[in-house]
């Protein structure tokens, strides 16, 4: 059982933001049924949604016969299309759950964002979440075949991550976002923050069970795990950003060492005193605005071609 002081750990302000959550949101989301859960978390995130800055412009259309939502500053046309799957265990979110956050992306970098809504759990199990990834990738890079970022938080850096390992030549950058990327659920993280404010790892022990339709995870596929892939070489440079009170922390260190030590461009940040879900906090605390200033600064140094690490 996790034993650590998050009093210690977390501040005023981010307690404000976790408490402000849970209004809509509870501790014990996992235990509402999956249309119950989609309306809180969908209820959360409006209460949450910062707007969009100006001049940022959207279309909604599918690519690769999965439905998404395209963000263009007006008047531009970008060299950069920014890849971005949204978070939610795979079985709550869309694009309007992350509706601001790419906004905002787009507003920092100038590049082009289109959001993925690929299909969820439990109508659709694994692999029917990474083939829509992968379909939505593969058609975007063929109407913008300019640079290709990925991004993605939670599931959704899973998901960056998967499609990256599978089309690692075609892609120039990756960022992901307290990503689940399979890794050792007994050391790290797993055991430090196995109860931590906003995601606990009976939470993940659920969203796991709902993404297999109940059968056991697959092991050695690295479309489900990309940690599980035994090919590390020729990776694009990738930045990781993780919370420090996040039983998913410890994956963002493994993975950066498994690029590492294939002659990769790897670098893993993990922000003190912030928890999962922190991209939502990042208009209500110091801690998570400088969370998601990494982000934006990751993604456009990526797309320029830079690595300032």
């Amino acid at each position: 059982m996790s034993k650590t002081d998050y009093n210690t750990l977390i501040d005023e302000e981010v307690w404000a933001y976790i408490a402000r959550g849970a209004k809509f949101y509870p501790p014990n989301a996992v235990d509402l049924t999956i249309k119950q859960q989609r309306a809180v978390y969908d209820a959360m995130c409006a209460d949450f949604h910062a707007g969009r800055p100006e001049g940022v412009q959207t279309w909604d259309a599918p690519f690769g016969g999965v439905p998404c939502r395209r963000y263009e500053m007006a008047g531009t046309t970008p060299e950069v299309t920014v890849v971005f799957y949204h978070g939610g265990g795979f079985v709550v979110g869309g694009l309007h759950s992350h509706d601001d956050v790419c906004a905002e992306l787009c507003g920092r970098t100038g590049f082009r964002v289109v959001s993925v809504d690929y299909r969820l759990a439990p109508e659709v199990v694994f692999p029917g979440c990474y083939n829509d990834a992968f379909e939505a990738f593969d058609a975007i890079q063929t109407a913008y075949p300019g640079r290709i970022i990925m991004a993605g938080d939670s599931a959704g850096g899973n998901l960056a991550a998967a499609v990256t390992h599978h089309a690692r030549s075609r892609i120039a950058g990756v960022v992901l976002i307290y990503p689940g990327l399979g890794g050792d659920r007994s050391k790290g993280s797993y055991i430090e923050h196995a109860e931590a404010p906003e995601l606990t790892v009976r939470d993940m022990e659920f969203y796991q069970t709902i993404r297999t339709g109940g059968t056991p995870p697959p092991q050695g596929d690295p479309r489900y795990a990309p940690l599980q892939d035994t090919d590390f070489a020729g990776l694009p440079p990738t930045v990781i950003v993780t919370a420090e009170c996040d039983p998913l922390a410890s994956d963002g260190e493994s993975y950066r060492d498994a690029l590492l030590a294939n002659g990769g461009r790897a670098v893993w940040f993990n922000e003190a005193g912030l928890v999962h879900g922190c991209l939502r906090a990042r208009g209500m605390s110091v801690r998570g605005a400088a969370f998601f200033d990494r982000v934006a600064t990751a993604v456009k140094a990526l797309g320029q071609g830079d690595w300032p690490y």
